[in-house]
Formats: C-alpha cells, structure tokens, sequence
C-alpha cells in the first residue's frame, strides 16, 4: 500500500512538474506577444516621426505602412487575448494538479504517523513488559 501511493505521489509530482512547465511555456510565448507589440508601437511612432519630417515622401508611404500596423497590432491583440485565455485555463490545470497532488502527499503522511504511532505503542508495550519483569523478580527476590 505504502508503495503504490508514493508511485502515485510521484506521478502527480512528475505531472505538476509538467503543467508548471506549460504554464512556464505560455508565460513566455505571451511576452514575446507583448514584445512585439510593443516593437510594433515604437515603430509606429518613428514612422510617425519620419512622416512629419518629410511629408512629401511620407504621403506615399506612411498610409499603407500605417494601413499594416494596424492589422498587426489588432492580430497581436487577438493572439494576446487568445493566450491569456489558453493561460487562464493552464494555470486551472496546474492548480487542479497541485490540490490532486497534496491529497495523495496528505494521505501518506497521515499513514506514516499512524506506522509510527504504532511503532512507539508497541515499544511502551515491550518497555512496560521489561519494567513489569524486573518488578516482579525484585519482589521475588525479596521475599
């Protein structure tokens, strides 16, 4: 019995470890969403610039690359919002994992302390056997 739930103990660790990882996963791939957006804006505002600098050259390409911009942006946002559900719904699963993970961590300790509870009982028994034994020849010898 002992066995089999530090076998589970250790598939539940093994499976945590893993959606921990996921998540870890998803973090990342989220900020390099948001790097490029923020990359996205900062080019932007030096196209921005380069127009007001030179508005003759800038009317012929600053509309379609701002037209472009804002299709990036608005995919970013999406891929953002997307991403944040998917990691919304991992942390879930890592959170449901960890709960699952404590019982079985939980159960095993509670039967280590009855193992030992009943390993000190069973040594009082045998101590109180040798107490009562050497009683009982000090009485013997005595009388």
């Amino acid at each position: 019995m002992a066995a089999n739930i530090k076998n589970l103990i250790r598939l539940h660790e093994w499976n945590v470890d893993e959606k921990r990882r996921k998540l870890g996963e998803l973090l990342r791939l989220q900020g390099e969403l948001e790097d490029q957006m923020k990359q996205l804006e900062e080019d932007l505002v030096r196209q921005q610039r380069a127009a007001a600098a030179d508005p003759t050259l800038a009317g012929l390409t600053y509309g379609a690359f701002a037209e472009q911009a804002i299709k990036r942006r608005e995919n970013l946002q999406d891929s953002i919002d997307q991403m944040e559900f998917v990691i919304g719904h991992a942390q879930d699963e890592l959170s449901g994992a960890y709960q699952e993970l404590k019982k079985y961590e939980i159960v095993e300790r509670n039967r280590q302390r009855r193992y030992e509870l009943e390993q000190a009982r069973r040594e009082q028994i045998m101590l109180d056997e040798i107490a009562l034994n050497q009683h009982r020849r000090k009485r013997a010898a005595e009388g």
